[in-house]
């Protein structure tokens, strides 16, 4: 049943100073009573004709708009009226051309500030409206110790910081009066009723219906400028566009919109690679490794620590990482060969090549930082695992091995666990559990009951189960620290673990990006897609997405028709 239409009677009314203040530059600068009659952004005035008020200006309908010059005419070709000086008037700027779009007034709803407290600088130039009933449902939220109650005290005292700076709450703050410099625009309160016609089907109690009427008011008062709500309710947002308004999710804590466009961290070179750069490629034997000094088209898309690989039928193959990048050239570092059994790493050797990738990152001491992402069976914990007992236990490079993950259930939870710290965490570390039993009898095979299980005490006394929730104020000195399932991990959620390095220590963060448990997270804003954006091309930490599974023929199957 469609929606019936609002009622011609009721119309939006704003105060003066409101609708002064959220007009374009070029209409504001025009009704200084200093400014009229020579501002450079405002259209020249008729002779003996009044000058029109703001509020004209603002309220005026968009089909008698005021005579513009030849070169701007036509705003569907920009760059083209910018492009023929000689066309435009001498007394119209360029700048008048941007002025023609003025900026956008974003109506926040309270989960986009419970979401992210900083939002409110991250609008650049466009200004923000924050209705009335957004700061009771604040209040309303900011007891507990809740992520959500947590950024909802926070995003209370960022707006009493910007409110301490605005004499009148009504007529606008600057946004970067508190030192953030990327906004330039203006924060907003609502300090009276608007009224608005929404259709009576709606309650017109609930707070979400009360935004939309403040969305629907502030649209028909300050046309033609455009007024969009902002918010991350699904529901909120498809009831915006039903009623005309415009709506958007908040985009900026997306790191991609596509999952499929992350970064992978290999790339293979094409075909006609060595025909085509074989004459000018030096390569030179540095200890155990073959080092190539490359040019050409590719280079500026490689980043440092990103792995090339090169296969073809009768030629030889390349794997290869990158270890310099100056100017048109780059250096490629050839790799250690861990699928030979020589170089078996605590009794496990790579099965297909990215896997062979993984193990160079995970037992080179120059890398920091390692993500691994990959579905179920790549072997992302076996490998993690097995790299950190080699460099605990044989070669003593850390002191132990650090084991934490986001406790998130697939289903319902089962309650309070008992025990201490390490016994609540042992139900969510069946991984741990069945990997430790694989290299400990590989380890330990051939010695016996007594030595397997002198082998099982001897692993389980260098790793620790730790809970995420007690992490803050902690530093990891020369520990091996491996974050599992770091998926369902947020952007803050992870930077508070990876600040906790200390000196000497490595971090592993692995998981798979199709399996989020997490509630109102996605690929694109998992704090695994975060750091692999952020990290790429940092000389200390690596990457790689592993493609394919070794778990077992039913679990290959599985992950590709489930």
């Amino acid at each position: 049943m469609p929606l019936p239409p609002p009622p011609a009677k009721r119309a939006a009314v704003l105060p003066k100073e409101v609708i002064e203040t959220l007009a374009p530059p070029e209409a504001r600068a025009a009704a200084s009573p200093k400014a009229r009659g020579r501002s450079r952004h405002a259209p020249p005035q008729a002779a003996g004709a009044a000058p029109a008020t703001v509020t004209e200006r603002i309220l005026a309908p968009a089909a008698a708009p005021a005579p513009q010059p030849e070169a701007h005419s036509a705003p569907t070709e920009p760059r083209k009226a910018a492009a023929a000086p000689a066309k435009r008037s001498a007394s119209k700027p360029a700048a008048a051309s941007a002025a023609a779009t003025p900026p956008k007034v974003f109506v926040l709803d309270t989960n986009v500030l419970m979401h992210d407290p900083m939002c409110l600088f991250q609008f650049e130039e466009h200004d923000i409206f924050l209705p009335m009933i957004v700061l009771e449902e604040l209040d309303g939220h900011k007891k507990g110790m809740t992520e959500v109650a947590r950024n909802a005290r926070q995003a209370s005292r960022m707006l009493d910081a910007l409110a301490a700076h605005g004499k009148d709450l009504g007529a606008g703050i600057p946004l970067d009066a508190t030192g953030h410099r990327e906004a330039t625009g203006k924060l907003l309160f609502q300090t009276q009723a608007l009224e608005h016609a929404l259709p009576l089907s709606l309650p017109q109690g609930k707070a979400d219906n009360q935004i939309l009427g403040v969305v629907q008011a502030l649209g028909r008062a300050l046309a033609p400028r455009e007024v969009v709500l902002v918010s991350k309710d699904i529901n909120m947002r498809v009831k915006a566009r039903a009623l005309g308004l415009a709506a958007e999710d908040y985009q900026n804590d997306k790191v991609l919109d596509d999952g499929d466009l992350l970064y992978t961290g290999s790339l293979a070179l094409p075909a006609n690679f060595w025909s085509k750069n074989g004459k000018t490629v030096e390569s030179w034997q540095q200890g155990q490794h073959t080092y190539y000094r490359i040019t050409g088209p590719i280079v500026p898309s490689l980043l440092i620590n990103q792995f090339v690989y090169f296969e073809a039928p009768g030629e030889p193959s390349l794997y290869a990482r990158v270890t310099e990048i100056r100017g048109k050239t780059a250096v490629l570092r050839t790799l250690r060969d861990f699928t030979h059994l020589k170089n078996a790493v605590w009794g496990v050797t790579a099965r297909n090549r990215e896997q062979n990738f993984a193990l160079n990152l995970l037992t080179d001491p120059e890398i920091d930082f390692v993500t691994l992402a990959g579905t179920a069976g790549t072997g992302k914990t076996l490998m993690a695992l097995a790299a950190g007992l080699t460099q605990v236990l044989d070669e003593r490079r850390y002191t132990e091995i650090i084991m934490t993950r986001a406790t998130v259930s697939v289903g319902e939870d089962i309650g309070f666990l008992p025990g201490t710290e390490e016994e609540k965490m042992g139900p969510w570390m069946g991984a741990l559990d069945d990997n430790l039993e694989f290299l400990a009898k590989g380890d330990g095979g051939n010695a016996g009951e007594w030595g397997r299980a002198a082998t099982n005490e001897l692993i389980r006394s260098r790793i620790k189960i730790k809970s995420m929730n007690f992490m803050r104020g902690r530093t990891f000195l020369n520990k091996f620290v491996i974050i599992d399932e770091a998926q369902n991990l947020t952007p803050k959620q992870m930077k508070t673990l990876i600040t906790r390095a200390g000196p000497g220590a490595k971090i592993v963060c692995m998981g798979n990006l199709a399996q989020i448990d997490t509630p109102y997270l996605s690929e694109g804003s998992s704090g695994l897609t975060y750091v692999v954006d952020r990290f790429k091309g940092w000389p200390h930490s690596g990457h790689i997405t592993l493609a394919r599974g070794e778990r077992s023929r039913l679990a290959d199957f599985a992950s590709e028709v489930l």
